[in-house]
């Protein structure tokens, strides 16, 4: 027996077929209601970090048990992209757990998680555990209170794929930035790149009397200041990588100051917690990826991966699958200039194809600013698909505030998928529009900037 998807009440212009996470995950919990056993999953990403996440499954004996299967996969999967883990307790079910051991194995469906997760980001074997409720191990998950410190001379930086930008920050008020263009992709050098990061805060520091602290955004997975997987340093030999892990490392210690470097969804997060004044705030980037970024309601920066991209809301059979991890209806597919190439064929629209994508996605925008009546179903599609997705995140983060940024936003398609996520909280989740207010960023998210955002994460003494 599989999992039964529900057909949304929203449906996309340009795909019929979308059948959105959220509500098969719903409808499933209210099939199993009354009849339902406890399924405890936990997730241990090392000593400081361990998630739990508690549903009800149908038990054993029951006649569509196997839908168990499809449920908790899809459900352990957006944990692993959300939060992390190295180690996956499931506690209440042995049969699901045998399930889970098979499908996240060397030779199972999701072989790139399993080798991703451990391997790459936690450098230990991904492993499987079966156990009672009581066995799995409590939730520890008080994260860091990083940011909001504005006091003395600071350094904030951000790396991208195209340029990397500086900026010297002294009591809270940046007294100077710069925009650097580089090539980090291309360079195979550890050291080209603790050169480039090195020169950058030598540059911003001869502005300021002294350097209490840096901080920095990049994209990518950073645990405890180690780029462990980042696009950025791609092109580096595997048996030079141990040099990249080590280099924020490295540039603290050379400069005797406290150093915090977190993925740059976290302090775009971050910044718009400090100018919105709130907390409780996810930041959702619809670029060439998708990228994600949380600040808690206690303010804190968790820990977590935050990898959206890779985290499924559309379990439909034909879902697109994104060619990185081969998986079917994950957000990168949604949520991304990936959509708009995706559906412009859908839309009458033929992209050409001897251009760059930042120029393919200039050439789509340019038809919706000019109003083609397919390309505004693009923006149209994208902004259902965003307002399903949300209420899936919901279920698994505390949101107060949605910033919706990116380069899909520009011109009048923000708009677009404003009115398409609104359209679906009114018609699907009357709830969310009480409880989660969305954002285009606007003079008042932007008054905290990234660079003051990351040059505040440390602590000074």
């Amino acid at each position: 027996m599989s999992l039964q998807l529900i057909a949304p009440q929203v449906v996309p212009p340009l795909d019929e077929g979308f059948r959105p996470a959220v509500l098969a995950n719903r409808n499933f919990q209210r099939e199993v209601d009354s009849a339902g056993v406890k399924l405890v999953l936990g997730l241990e990403r090392g000593a400081d970090g361990v998630s739990r996440f508690e549903t009800k499954v149908l038990p054993e004996g029951h006649p569509n048990f196997e839908a168990n299967y499809q449920f908790i996969e899809r459900i352990v999967k957006f944990l692993l992209w959300q939060r992390g883990g190295h180690t996956l307790y499931v506690g209440g079910s042995p049969k699901i757990a045998e399930h889970l051991k098979g499908v996240y194995s060397a030779n199972g469906a999701r072989h790139f998680d399993y080798k991703f997760m451990g391997e790459q980001v936690y450098e230990k074997e991904f492993s499987v555990i079966a156990c009672s409720v009581d066995e799995v191990p409590a939730a520890c998950e008080t994260g860091k209170l990083l940011g909001r410190n504005l006091n003395g001379n600071r350094i904030g930086f951000d790396l991208g794929a195209s340029d990397r930008k500086v900026s010297a920050v002294v009591d809270g008020k940046p007294i100077y930035s710069e925009e650097v263009i580089w090539e980090p992709i291309k360079n195979a050098n550890p050291e080209y790149h603790y050169r480039e990061v090195m020169t950058a805060l030598k540059t911003a520091a001869s502005k300021m009397p002294r350097i209490d602290a840096v901080g920095g955004s990049s994209a990518g997975i950073y645990i405890d200041n180690r780029p462990m997987v980042a696009s950025l340093f791609r092109g580096i030999p595997q048996e030079k990588f141990g040099e990249i892990k080590n280099m924020f490392l490295r540039i603290r210690d050379e400069l005797g100051i406290p150093l915090e470097v977190i993925n740059d969804g976290d302090v775009t997060a971050l910044a718009g917690s400090m100018s919105i004044e709130d907390n409780a705030v996810l930041g959702i980037a619809l670029g060439s990826s998708e990228a994600a970024g949380y600040v808690n309601n206690e303010g804190h920066i968790m820990g977590w991966l935050n990898e959206l991209a890779f985290a499924p809301i559309d379990y439909s059979p034909n879902a697109p699958a994104d060619e990185w991890s081969g998986d079917h209806g994950v957000g990168s597919m949604y949520f991304s200039q990936q959509c708009v190439f995706r559906l412009a064929p859908k839309a009458g629209i033929e992209i050409p194809s001897a251009v760059t994508d930042a120029e393919k996605l200039k050439f789509v925008q340019e038809k919706l600013e000019a109003g083609h009546e397919g390309t505004v179903k693009i923006w149209q599609s994208m902004g259902v698909y965003l307002g399903y997705g949300i209420a899936h995140y919901a279920d698994f983060y505390d949101i107060k505030h949605v910033l919706i940024l990116g380069r899909c936003t520009s011109g009048c398609g923000g708009d677009l998928l404003m009115e398409g996520a609104r359209k679906v909280f009114e018609t699907e989740f009357p709830e969310l529009l009480q409880k989660i207010e969305l954002h285009l960023p606007d003079e008042k998210v932007r008054r905290v900037g990234q660079s003051v955002a990351a040059a505040s994460l440390p602590v000074i003494g």
